[in-house]
């Protein structure tokens, strides 16, 4: 059977394997654990930018939290837009019970939004904390840094408590900031990327990446992929 974060024909899995391969001799040396490096390289991979094997930051708890959060079973991701959920693999997440939510197109929050002069992401994100969305989920942030703003404040003034925070978005005008701001946060672990790069391709590669060690730690026909070496 195909391992959990694989390719499902066996062309795939070799044009995959081959991929990995090129990238950890390209890479060279770095300064991952052997936990974290599966993850930077399903980024490079995402991305062909090697700049992430550097660019990437973890709270040293990170990997853990995230492989902990999936192992669990029913996990939530939160995501900021619906690109992550579009990206998502089903099957992965079905593997674990787990399933993805967004709320940036509910109408509740759009006329929220409109009303305070504010912006959907960071009123999405609100709306996850009020149902009690955040506190255990996995929050995956690629495009707005107003989510990922709010988030923090959420973690800071309101106690939220996601299980993992994925900080990665893209951009120009408060991206490198916010992600700034959540490498200084101590009591929820997260990943993310130093400066303007990122996006939702990213935050998909990592959770992808965190299912297919999460598939590896189970054992069994999950545990040998590449991903999960």
């Amino acid at each position: 059977m195909t391992a959990i974060g694989e390719q499902a024909t066996a062309a795939g899995r070799a044009i995959e394997y081959d991929s990995f391969r090129l990238i950890d001799e390209e890479a060279g040396p770095h300064d991952y654990t052997e936990a974290q490096w599966p993850l930077v390289r399903r980024l490079i991979h995402a991305s062909a930018d090697f700049d992430f094997n550097g660019l990437t930051a973890f709270h040293p708890d990170a990997i853990e939290a995230g492989l902990a959060a999936a192992r669990k079973g029913g996990t939530p991701i939160i995501a900021d837009v619906e690109m992550i959920r579009a990206g998502l693999s089903v099957p992965r997440l079905d593997h674990f019970g787990m399933s993805a939510r967004c709320f940036i197109s509910d109408p509740d929050v759009i006329e929220r939004a409109w009303a305070e002069d504010g912006t959907r992401a960071t009123h999405a994100m609100r709306k996850a904390h009020r149902q009690g969305g955040l506190d255990g989920a996995i929050v995956g942030i690629g495009n707005a840094p107003t989510a990922l703003l709010e988030t923090l404040r959420l973690i800071r003034e309101e106690n939220a408590r996601p299980a993992l925070v994925i900080g990665m978005p893209v951009g120009f005008v408060s991206a490198a900031e916010s992600k700034a701001r959540l490498m200084e946060i101590e009591t929820v672990p997260w990943i993310s990327i130093r400066g303007r790069k990122g996006g939702s391709t990213l935050v998909v590669a990592a959770v992808h990446a965190l299912l297919a060690l999460a598939g590896a730690r189970r054992g069994g026909e999950a545990g040998h992929g590449r991903d999960g070496r």
